[in-house]
């Protein structure tokens, strides 16, 4: 069993590397600082409960993450986002339009994607298209594809059904493959 150093020394220890993470997760500084705070506060609250089973830095790290999830149920449940959202891509029903899909189809994009992914540039973009996405497109996604979180359990974190959920994962990636060709693959 790992034994735990003590709490005063945690954010000498981890407090760059927790605030990075929830940086990249919710791209506000403010927030991330508060999220890092309640971090090492649920950690100090909790210590009889870490078994050793894993780093001190994993363990911190997973309550972040917990934190990151009620940060965005939260958020999500506070305002509610009409499907019926204006957007020159979607017909009445939903469906492409024909007209949108030959006028402004994805252009190829012509980068290594290994390469794209450790630019600290491009990030900064996808994090700022991210912000202009609607709250529960944004915390739908965050949920899902950045903090891997199975269908199942981001449906019963905000709340709402699977095919809400996919429809908001499709648009949210529409709408950030646009952001991000306008301000990055121009």
């Amino acid at each position: 069993m790992e034994q735990l150093t003590n709490p005063d020394s945690w954010v000498d220890a981890y407090a760059d590397y927790l605030y990075r993470y929830a940086l990249s997760r919710v791209s506000n500084t403010e927030i991330a600082e508060d999220l890092v705070q309640e971090t090492f506060l649920a950690g100090i609250k909790n210590l009889d409960s870490f078994k050793g089973k894993s780093s001190e830095q994993t363990w911190l790290t997973a309550i972040l993450k917990r934190k990151i999830i009620d940060h965005y149920r939260k958020k999500s449940s506070s305002k509610e986002v009409s499907f019926d959202m204006p957007d020159d891509r979607f017909g009445k029903y939903g469906s492409m339009n024909d007209h949108w899909m030959d006028s402004r189809a994805p252009k190829e994009w012509q980068l290594n994607s290994d390469e794209a992914l450790e630019n600290d540039e491009l990030k900064a973009v996808l994090q700022a298209c991210i912000q202009h996405l609607p709250e529960k497109w944004a915390s739908c996604f965050i949920l899902r594809i950045m903090e891997e979180m199975k269908g199942e359990e981001v449906c019963k974190e905000l709340n709402i059904s699977s095919s809400n959920m996919w429809v908001m994962l499709h648009r949210a990636r529409l709408q950030l493959r646009d952001c991000l060709e306008k301000g990055w693959f121009k």
